[in-house]
């Protein structure tokens, strides 16, 4: 695609990645993945890294962050495991940036947390309150949050609903209701110094999500999991004004492809090339440490 006024090539970062591997769309997706896939009119196919860096060069992005994944008590599918993100990082340290994964209903997520930092070099964690079924702002997960928050790393919580198990018989037992940004808000206010990102646009719940990044410092949005033209309206005006600095680019892929966003970015919004700049990579490169 052609490059967007005012960005330089392959500056771009994406916020949310996960793997277009079997790792992720087939053994930790399971039936849930296939659900969604079936809504939407989508073929779970599979390809290698080296494809998806091209496809992501080719749209000018230089960097994504490569999400881990564990849900297995809740799904019972296998996990995305963090020694694996840890080698594809590895693979490709100037493109990758790898978040590791812990499962909050396991007895050692703690242990883990501190190993994915400490062993692993992870930069951060990334859950999925629906699919890993937990709420955050439990004081059971306290422990948790305090550590992520001394290990000094950022976290990645999912924000709205979730396409996972869409239209299957009771969502196969995946609750909605985990994924309402307030629950994140107790924790943000609760560990001022754990950076937070919430993903996606957070459908249902976009004013509430708007008002916990305008109200809490540590607490940013990205604009994965829907093409722009899907964004609610309110939250591209937030985006493009008093929450310029906290709203970041992401993508969901292999969901949603990096050309694909970018395009409908480029045909539904008008912002200027200071905001488009903040939104596509300045605020994320900050975020990041990069």
């Amino acid at each position: 695609m052609d490059q967007l006024p005012g960005v330089a090539e392959q500056r771009l970062i994406d916020t949310h990645a996960h793997q277009p591997t079997a790792e992720f769309l087939e053994d930790a997706g399971g039936e849930m993945m296939k659900d969604a896939a079936r809504k939407f009119g989508t073929d779970l196919e599979t390809w290698g890294y080296e494809e998806m860096r091209a496809e992501y060069a080719d749209a000018g992005i230089g960097r994504a962050v490569l999400l881990g994944w564990d849900a297995e008590t809740n799904t019972g599918n296998p996990p995305v495991p963090n020694d694996y993100v840890a080698d594809v990082r590895d693979e490709y340290p100037d493109f990758f940036i790898g978040f590791g994964s812990v499962d909050p209903l396991k007895d050692d997520c703690v242990e883990e947390a501190i190993r994915c930092v400490e062993d692993l070099d992870l930069s951060g964690f990334k859950f999925q309150q629906i699919a890993q079924g937990f709420d955050p702002s439990a004081p059971e997960y306290e422990d948790l949050w305090t550590t992520i928050e001394d290990l000094g790393v950022p976290v990645v919580f999912h924000g709205g609903n979730s396409t996972l198990g869409a239209c299957s018989a009771g969502g196969r037992g995946l609750k909605v209701k985990h994924g309402n940004p307030l629950l994140i808000d107790d924790v943000a206010a609760e560990h001022p110094d754990l950076d937070i990102l919430i993903a996606h646009p957070a459908f249902p719940w976009e004013a509430e999500q708007l008002a916990i990044c305008q109200q809490k410092g540590n607490v940013y949005m990205d604009l994965s999991g829907w093409l722009p033209k899907y964004i609610d309206e309110q939250v591209l005006q937030y985006a493009g004004s008093v929450l310029s600095d906290k709203v970041m680019f992401g993508t969901d892929y292999p969901m949603i492809h990096p050309d694909e966003w970018l395009e409908s970015f480029a045909a539904h919004t008008d912002y200027d090339e200071a905001t488009q700049r903040r939104l596509l990579f300045e605020n994320a490169a900050e975020f990041f440490g990069l």
